[in-house]
């Protein structure tokens, strides 16, 4: 059998995980809660209009790849 010495320092490998008491962990991400009364209107409008931009240009560059396709394989 091994050594008792050579065993110590692998104990605390094997020993279960401690958690942190509740009073000592607290969210760092959550400090108060977000206004929901009052959205931030430029957040909404900048999502928006980006959202409208790629789908727009998403279905645009998929019309031309088609286009494309379809020319080189003498389908049109």
């Amino acid at each position: 059998m091994a050594p008792l010495a050579l065993l110590r320092p692998f104990s605390r490998l094997l020993a279960p995980a401690r958690l942190p008491s509740s009073s000592s962990a607290r969210s760092k991400f959550y400090l108060r809660e977000p206004p929901n009364d009052k959205p931030d209107w430029l957040k909404v409008g900048l999502t928006l209009g980006t959202t409208v931009f790629l789908w727009v240009y998403l279905i645009k560059q998929h019309n031309e790849d088609v286009l494309e396709y379809k020319r080189r394989n003498g389908l049109e």
